[in-house]
């Protein structure tokens, strides 16, 4: 019992200690210096253009919502190339090109993405198709009435 006693002490503060700065290998390097907005028209256009566009790590949030330091890096492109006279679908553009259609909210409607603009509505239509045959064939059979003197 006195030996574990002996590094146990030891081997807990180097575990202590270890699980104190492992977090800072983890964390993500946030740029400290805000976006700064040259006029209040281009901060807005700037909120409504990243509002339309997906982060690409995060998936499931616009590229305005998402901390992931990649959502940073390309907010600044879009700032950087609104300043270069771009209109929003150039820089749209832009990102598809370099991320493909899954970086727009709402992508074109092209061949590519038909499945994705119409499925919803194939599948909608199709289900009522069925519910209405069900419906038919069993308006068409009606259920025997139950007999009574049947034993179970």
């Amino acid at each position: 019992m006195a030996q574990w006693r002996a590094w146990a002490r030891p081997t807990a503060l180097l575990v202590v200690l270890l699980m104190a700065f492992c977090g800072h290998a983890f964390a993500q390097a946030s740029d400290p210096t805000p976006l700064r907005f040259n006029s209040a028209a281009e901060e807005t256009r700037f909120h409504k253009l990243t509002a339309e566009l997906r982060c690409v790590m995060c998936q499931n949030q616009s590229l305005a919502d998402s901390n992931a330091q990649i959502a940073h890096d390309l907010r600044r492109e879009v700032l950087a190339q609104m300043r270069l006279d771009k209109s929003d679908a150039q820089i749209k553009q832009y990102l598809v090109e370099r991320y493909g259609e899954f970086v727009l909210y709402k992508p074109e409607v092209q061949p590519g993405t038909w499945l994705l603009w119409f499925g919803p509505a194939l599948l909608l239509i199709g289900g009522a198709f069925v519910v209405l045959r069900i419906v038919r064939k069993r308006s068409r059979n009606p259920v025997p009435e139950p007999d009574d003197h049947q034993e179970w």
